[in-house]
């Protein structure tokens, strides 16, 4: 007897571990550093968040976390939008300052640098040999990749073909208009009949990070040339004032303040107003870029048609920019390492690559989004007529590259001097000088 007591308390004695190591196996299952793919089948849940700097598809990257979810249940996405007024910069960097970044970060191109010591290495992620060529190169730093290139964007004229056929009388040919004399005189022919020629949207950051940057890339085609360009204007070594292309393109703004719907208040209007009265035919163009559909759509009742018309710095047609469209991968999304597990970055790693590998994540990007991709995998044609003008001058070459390195601050200042000018408060020469002064204190 005392044998087989001794034996059956031995079993007890087991079970009893047995359960014990079973409760504390669960209670580690629902550990968040723990990694997707471990011994407890990644059925943890981990919570990640992304910060947003592209307002105008907020709904559908919400759309599209929800969908991310479906496929991966233990995985649950926040969508952090950046504040209206407030540059992607300085949300991440107050978030930062909190103790409380995001998990991801989508922020511009020249931003990257200023957080590659706080973000994660991406240089050996699966995306990175379908990334399409120079699509990493900007935030490449010492052979690292540092970003996710979410991407490619252009800007420029969008025209509402309706109102332009009208005002021809036919069908508008886009190869009509190369110079800021043909730009003239089909503003002059679109108030002729009857309607608006154009919206500019005052806000700071579409005149000093889009309109303004023309006369930058503008200077050559170039690239090497373009960035001597900007070396010299750091070193004080140009002359603004007595620049052709800077001249150029102002002239062609002069012509756009002239026939500004909002022309009596220019510093009036708002982001929304302008696919509003684009998308109802009340104007015939307008200065924005193609991430602008889905508001557009939202008010084009008639099924319109749409494209995208350089902003000439000329009247030479042949001269560079007259014919080419600014685009380029505008915004990134970086990895925190300083404040995320293991598992959540494995978590949003996992949501990189089913934008570019999933079927829903591709759907997302292209069809929902409208994003050009900046993937050479992704065959899904933009179904947006503005996606589709960019990527036919994309396919033809006729592409002057965006200037997406600018300083964070470029926007905001040298945006409110591009007001002043808008609204007549300063003449060129003040305008001049006061990009001059600013690109001579940049550090």
């Amino acid at each position: 007897m005392k044998k087989e007591q001794r034996w059956t308390g031995i079993w007890v004695l087991s079970l009893i571990m047995m359960l014990v190591l079973s409760a504390c196996g669960g209670k580690a299952g629902t550990d968040s550093n723990a990694s997707p793919g471990s011994n407890d089948g990644g059925s943890e849940n981990i919570k990640i968040t992304m910060l947003n700097s592209k307002s105008e598809i907020n709904n559908q990257l919400e759309q599209a976390a929800k969908d991310f979810q479906a496929e991966n249940p233990n995985i649950t996405l926040e969508i952090v939008p950046v504040g209206s007024g407030q540059s992607p910069f300085e949300k991440a960097s107050a978030l930062y300052a909190s103790g409380n970044p995001t998990t991801m970060m989508m922020l511009d191109t020249g931003d990257v640098e200023k957080f590659k010591d706080r973000v994660l290495d991406l240089t050996s992620e699966p995306w990175m040999k379908d990334a399409v060529e120079n699509s990493t190169t900007a935030t490449t730093f010492d052979g690292k990749n540092y970003a996710f290139p979410f991407s490619i964007e252009g800007y420029g004229f969008i025209y509402n073909q309706k109102v332009l056929d009208q005002a021809v009388g036919g069908t508008f040919d886009p190869k009509s208009v190369e110079t800021t004399a043909q730009l003239e005189d089909l503003f002059k022919k679109i108030a002729a009949a009857g309607k608006a020629p154009l919206i500019i949207s005052p806000m700071d950051w579409s005149l000093g990070a889009h309109y303004l940057p023309l006369a930058y890339g503008g200077q050559s085609a170039d690239r090497s040339q373009v960035d001597q360009f900007m070396n010299d204007l750091k070193a004080g070594k140009v002359d603004l004032a007595s620049n052709a292309v800077f001249n150029g393109l102002m002239d062609t703004f002069d012509v756009m303040k002239t026939y500004n719907i909002d022309k009596a208040s220019p510093l009036s209007g708002t982001y929304e107003r302008g696919p509003e009265v684009l998308g109802k035919g009340e104007v015939g163009i307008w200065f924005m870029g193609n991430w602008a559909w889905p508001q557009i759509s939202g008010f084009d009742t008639a099924d319109g048609k749409y494209g995208f018309l350089p902003v000439p710095v000329s009247n030479n047609a042949a001269d560079f920019g007259n014919s080419q469209i600014s685009a380029a991968v505008s915004k990134r999304i970086l990895l925190d390492k300083e404040k995320s597990t293991p598992a959540q970055q494995d978590a949003a790693k996992k949501f990189l690559d089913w934008i570019v590998y999933k079927e829903k994540g591709q759907d997302f990007l292209v069809k929902q989004a409208s994003i050009i991709p900046a993937f050479s995998n992704i065959k899904l044609e933009p179904a947006d007529p503005l996606g589709k003008s960019i990527s036919e001058y994309i396919k033809a070459g006729k592409i002057e590259e965006s200037m997406s390195t600018l300083p964070a601050d470029h926007w905001s200042k040298l945006g409110a001097s591009m007001q002043k000018y808008l609204a007549n408060v300063v003449d060129r020469a003040g305008l001049a000088s006061e990009i001059q002064a600013y690109w001579t204190n940049v550090k």
